[in-house]
């Protein structure tokens, strides 16, 4: 009973060894973290379509409890930019169409997407649920600023907008109203766009958020902002977020699944690849089936006290490591500078303009576009980078939810498209050695004459089973007709299944026809096994399977030998070592 406990809490492995400079570190990183919250969280909340004070609601219980579950001691969690986007679009065409209350929708797709995570790690399916490679979540992420970044543009230039995400719609709608720009508003936000910059290039290290919410919302206070008919945040509740009861509706719930799915989904992306970025740096192993349960426990448990849904923050993460934070209760300290917040400092947001949270999270969002990335893919290979653009794109252009299945789709195409027609490599002896590499890649290999060797660099199954079949048949057709033997090189082979032992089959049958044997070279034993109960053993004969292509060339030229079969490059006496 005592490790089950402790493999669900995960705070008990590290908590006994807990001492003063590590509280010291986390309480360094939990007030940086905390104060950068404030604004990003209220900014956020704007993003998801509900009212700014969400945004602090979400830094109160799922930061308490993460760190009771976490293995990842270097994260920071809480409301996310790219997170609030999917929530937007998933809990906005809800809304509209069912006449719904936005904030309990957002709340109930908080408590789905945590029981979905939940659901997850207790059945371990941490390692087998990354459908979103790299070029999905690349793509996904340069489309995601841009549309966040237009979604602000009511709240940034002063004009009504009907809240679509779709870029297309968004911006043939504000066209149409540039006639109605609100020019006070513009130059609040704006002006508060440059300082932002500045402030990021000239003193990177200072939250330049939190000096621009604190100074424009004096500055507004001073000014008497509402003369100049700028929309500001106005009254927030004063206190801790109130327990939520939540009435469930089933069509609901249907309506809400795939947001809850995607989303759950993404947060894990998120979660488990960050938390490996920090476990490396300082030398422990993330668990991605634990990290799960602790992303889902904070989002269940979160939405029952008004939070929107929270996964891991690079930008509060990587500021929080260099702060100093030793454990994930550095969470817990930011947790404290929201409560206090909540508890005595709301008012004081009473003047926020609302150009200013558009302004912050402008200048938030762009951040997260990684050039660098973009040019690693497409020097590194271009039918990633290819997967991409292809989801930048669908997901500008037709909506969020379905560029990144869009682009989960595409990906999973290419991967079966490459599994469908792999590398086929011919091999050619090392000279004074018994290895073969692939002709084409060492100029220094040698063909043996008559024999034909080919390595299949895949697993051999019914998605290449027939492109093996005609490649093998070809080549073995192509060459000089002194050629009477074919040695396939299974050493890279970790998979056989029925289709391949039928393509074997025929392989041998046709070869047969044309007046030459196949040789089976180097198989594991896995898949040796499989060809001793297919009976394709018994069929090709035992001695046309050897361990190594060596030997099966060795044995090839000794019946050459036998048979006097031509002149050779290669006699048996020099393979005999």
């Amino acid at each position: 009973m005592k490790k089950r406990i402790e493999s669900v809490f995960n705070i008990l492995d590290w908590l006994p060894g807990y001492n003063k400079n590590k509280c010291t570190g986390d309480l360094k990183a939990g007030l940086t973290t905390g104060i950068m919250l404030i604004p990003q969280g209220m900014a956020y909340a704007v993003i998801a379509g509900v009212p700014p004070i969400y945004g602090l609601y979400a830094g109160v219980i799922p930061l308490l409890l993460y760190p009771l579950f976490a293995s990842s001691r270097h994260l920071s969690v809480g409301p996310v930019a790219i997170d609030m986007l999917i929530v937007a679009a998933g809990v906005s065409v809800v809304a509209t169409s069912m006449n719904k209350d936005p904030v309990g929708l957002v709340i109930l797709l908080t408590i789905m997407t945590g029981i979905l995570q939940l659901l997850m790690g207790a059945s371990r399916l941490g390692s087998l649920l990354n459908i979103f490679s790299r070029p999905v979540i690349t793509g996904f992420i340069m489309a995601a600023p841009i549309i966040i970044a237009l979604t602000q543009l009511d709240n940034l230039f002063g004009v009504e907008m009907s809240g679509t995400q779709n870029m297309i719609l968004i911006i043939l709608e504000f066209t149409g109203k540039l006639g109605g720009i609100h020019v006070a508003s513009l130059i609040w936000g704006g002006s508060a766009i440059i300082l932002l910059i500045l402030l990021k290039k000239i003193v990177p290290k200072i939250p330049g958020a939190v000096i621009i919410l604190v100074a424009s919302t004096a500055m507004a206070w001073y000014t008497g902002i509402e003369r100049q008919e700028v929309d500001i945040v106005g009254t927030i509740p004063e206190g801790l977020p109130p327990l939520t009861v939540l009435a469930l509706n089933y069509e609901t719930i249907v309506q809400l699944l795939p947001t809850a799915l995607t989303l759950a989904l993404v947060q894990f992306m998120t979660i488990t690849s960050l938390g490996k970025v920090f476990g490396k740096r300082h030398g422990y192993i993330v668990d991605s089936n634990q990290e799960l349960i602790a992303v889902g426990a904070s989002n269940f448990m979160g939405s029952l006290f008004s939070s929107l849904p929270i996964s891991a923050s690079f930008s509060r993460s990587a500021a929080s490591d260099d702060a100093g934070a030793e454990t994930a209760l550095a969470n817990v300290f930011a947790s404290a500078v929201i409560i206090v917040t909540l508890l005595f400092l709301t008012s004081a947001f009473y003047y926020l303009p609302m150009p200013i949270l558009a302004a912050i999270i402008i200048v938030s969002v762009f951040g997260l576009i990684d050039i660098q990335e973009v040019k690693f893919l497409v020097n590194t290979k271009r039918s990633e980078a290819g997967i991409a653009f292809f989801t930048f794109f669908c997901t500008l252009f037709i909506g969020i939810q379905e560029g990144i299945l869009m682009g989960v789709g595409a990906s999973m195409l290419l991967m079966v498209y490459k599994s469908s027609r792999p590398t086929v490599a011919e091999l050619g002896l090392i000279p004074n050695t018994q290895s073969y590499k692939n002709l084409q890649r060492n100029p220094d290999a040698t063909k043996i004459k008559g024999i034909l060797i080919l390595r299949l660099d895949a697993s051999f199954s019914f998605m290449n089973a027939e492109f093996f079949r005609d490649f093998i048949l070809e080549k073995s057709r192509r060459q000089d007709k002194e050629t009477r033997y074919v040695i396939i090189d299974g050493s890279s082979i970790n998979i056989l299944d029925t289709t391949a032992i039928e393509s074997i089959s025929s392989i041998v049958k046709t070869l047969d026809s044309w007046d030459m044997e196949l040789y089976l070279a180097g198989l594991k034993g896995p898949v040796r096994d499989i060809v001793e109960r297919s009976g394709l053993e018994e069929y090709l004969g035992r001695d046309h399977f050897h361990r190594t292509s060596h030997e099966a060339v060795k044995k090839i030229l000794e019946i050459m030998d036998s048979g006097d079969k031509g002149e050779r490059s290669v006699k048996y006496d020099d393979l005999s070592s």
